[in-house]
């Protein structure tokens, strides 16, 4: 945006190789610039913006995905989802029937009390169990992933995969953790995320008979404890490569949870004990006692 400058500058008179050092790029790029204005990307992202207007037009219940196949069946043009995304996003392009109306928008009311207050301790198996959803690029679109973890020993309880953002993605952790886990006097803490919000979700608290607690707006330190095993799973998989498909970022997230943190990630707080280990000696020394 910068390189237009130069030319109303050097028509004052003033030397190209001046302004260039003065606004910190080469001679080069510029005279690249001058010599094509419009890149062959930019050329093409005015026209799917231009084709994105006018399907939005003719129907504002499309959001950008509806558009996305729209543009490649009638136009003939290829996007991606994600690219799709940013330009309308840009444009401010919303389906008709969305709920996420722009930016700024605002949590909901609580609907349990902050019961944890940032105290990430437990005494034993399935007190206090913290849970959080995260996403990640594919280049099939998103993938999200609920899971659900038992601050006791670290351990990931239940989870849920899919590629919706909804109610039911928190409801099938919920069910996958209390299949396999005893629930009595549990405790499930959140952040206040419309999925965890939500009356379906909270019913099936009220059906198995665990607790709601909710943290803070804005504040991450009040699920902190969860935060860091999505920082672990960042780094260890997410980031390490680009995923091509949905099912092999699916596949990679489940291998890694159950053959690696559980059984082979060993953690200072549980005594150098992978997960695993520290519930079954635990286990062990309680029933001895």
């Amino acid at each position: 945006m910068m390189f237009p400058l130069v030319l109303d500058l050097a028509a004052d008179r003033i030397p190209i190789a001046v302004t260039c050092r003065v606004l910190g790029f080469s001679k080069q790029a510029f005279f690249n610039w001058r010599a094509n204005p419009v890149s062959a990307r930019d050329w093409d992202n005015a026209h799917l913006t231009n084709a994105a207007i006018d399907l939005h037009h003719d129907d504002p219940g499309f959001g950008y995905r509806f558009i996305s196949d729209e543009i490649e069946s009638e136009a003939g043009l290829n996007a991606s989802e994600r690219r799709m995304w940013r330009l309308c996003s840009e444009q401010r392009l919303w389906s008709l029937h969305s709920k996420k109306r722009g930016l700024n928008r605002k949590a909901g009311p609580p609907v349990h009390d902050d019961l944890v207050l940032r105290d990430f301790t437990a005494t034993k198996l399935n007190q206090l169990w913290l849970t959080d959803i995260t996403e990640h690029w594919t280049d099939e679109g998103k993938l999200y992933l609920c899971a659900i973890k038992d601050v006791y020993s670290n351990r990931i309880v239940g989870y849920s995969i899919d590629s919706r953002m909804t109610a039911e993605l928190a409801v099938a952790a919920l069910r996958n953790a209390v299949a396999l886990r005893e629930t009595t006097g549990t405790t499930l803490h959140s952040d206040r995320g419309s999925q965890f919000r939500s009356r379906k979700f909270v019913e099936q608290l009220k059906e198995f008979g665990v607790t709601g607690s909710m943290g803070r707006v804005g504040a991450c330190a009040d699920n902190a404890a969860m935060e860091s095993f999505f920082s672990l799973l960042q780094k260890n998989v997410l980031n390490r490569q680009r995923w091509h498909s949905r099912q092999e970022m699916r596949l990679a997230i489940v291998t890694w949870i159950e053959r690696t943190y559980h059984r082979r990630r060993r953690q200072r707080r549980l005594g150098r004990l992978t997960p695993i280990e520290f519930e079954i000696i635990n286990s062990q020394a309680a029933h001895a006692a």
